[in-house]
């Protein structure tokens, strides 16, 4: 499968599928890079680095860095390290970074092609479902000890590879994380997929490669339209952030790897709906989804440490707020997402009724 990302500042492609790695060769062989940077993490080089290894040899130089696994990749020293690793192995404005992984890894890979040298060129590899969302849009960064993505840059890949036999390996923890962005897309943009995704997916262990192939391209698809129109996040592009502003603010609480970035942002995007029931008035049968989401083994658990004021606090550091008030993406209904100024006592009030009933959900 292709999809094509046209942004303001390019235009690239994604292929999906199991031909993917063979057309990356492909590209490989007609660029100009001097040099290939790979950066993976510890778990992926393991598991799958032979096999991108087997598709560059003679086709390029490259070389390898290794950062650790999930946020732990994103902190200011592995950047730094990163940065001396490529210096050191003598890449230049004309070298390419291919990041080889998931989130973490091409947030961070992407940064360092964003500042290296002023900004070479890289690649995308994903090895995750999470990556479906990360991949694309050309969003980059680390993280801060107060807020998650705080430091990055936007900086479009040359293309996306999504070779999906790479998932095969994932284990259930990290597919729970990936399909929390592919539920998001659907709730801001596609009743149908939502529709599809509830009905058909029961067991997250036993999508078929059919059913996974197409949520994998819808939600590409509609992370491109989003981006298409507003590559920089200047006012559409925020609907992306649907479930994330309390989600980020989980992550960083807890400690940036404790919790699944996915199941964060599921959390925050009940929270969500529970703020667009009172705010906007949306029709959706919350408790059913709930539900579902139990089915799939989502926990929505919210640290008893973590009460309002904390919430609160992390929330208000979020990038989309503005003078120091948290602004959040509701739904008015599924597929019509709206960003809303929100009260802070209407926060509290609906934070304290989400947080109750997911605790006598869990009890009954």
């Amino acid at each position: 499968m292709l999809i094509h990302i046209q942004t303001t500042s390019k235009t690239y492609p994604v292929f999906i599928g199991e031909k993917a790695l063979q057309t990356l060769t492909d590209h490989l062989e007609k660029a100009d890079y001097t040099k290939i940077l790979i950066m993976t993490d510890f778990t992926v080089g393991r598991l799958h680095l032979g096999e991108l290894k087997s598709y560059l040899s003679g086709v390029v130089e490259y070389c390898v860095y290794k950062v650790p696994v999930g946020e732990k990749a994103k902190q200011f020293s592995v950047y730094e390290e990163a940065l001396t690793f490529a210096l050191d192995n003598g890449l230049d404005r004309k070298s390419c970074i291919i990041a080889f992984g998931g989130g973490a890894v091409g947030d961070l890979a992407g940064f360092v092609a964003a500042t290296f040298m002023r900004g070479i060129r890289f690649i995308q590899v994903p090895t995750t479902i999470l990556a479906h969302d990360s991949a694309v849009g050309g969003k980059t960064g680390i993280n801060h000890p107060l807020g998650k993505n705080m430091v990055g840059a936007f900086h479009q890949p040359e293309g996306v590879y999504y070779f999906t036999d790479f998932l095969d390996t994932l284990p259930l923890s990290e597919i729970r994380s990936g399909f929390a962005e592919v539920v998001k897309h659907a709730f801001i943009a596609d009743k149908e997929l939502l529709d599809f995704l509830m009905n058909s997916i029961t067991d997250l262990t036993k999508i078929s490669k059919q059913d996974l192939g197409y949520i994998l391209k819808r939600g590409i698809e509609i992370k491109a339209n989003v981006v298409h129109q507003d590559e920089r996040e200047n006012g559409l592009r925020a609907v992306l952030n649907f479930g994330h502003t309390l989600g980020h603010a989980i992550e960083a609480n807890a400690g940036y790897g404790t919790v699944t970035h996915g199941e964060a942002i599921m959390t925050g995007l009940v929270y969500a709906l529970y703020l667009s029931e009172s705010e906007t008035g949306l029709a959706v049968d919350i408790h059913r989804f709930e539900q579902w989401l139990g089915t799939l083994g989502y926990q929505l658990e919210i640290s008893n440490q973590f009460d309002f004021d904390k919430a609160i606090t992390s929330m208000k550091r979020d990038k989309k707020s503005f003078a120091n008030k948290p602004r959040f993406i509701l739904l008015e209904k599924i597929g019509q997402p709206v960003i809303k100024e929100i009260a802070e006592d209407q926060l509290k009030k609906t934070y304290e009724k989400f947080i109750l009933t997911t605790q006598l959900q869990r009890k009954s």
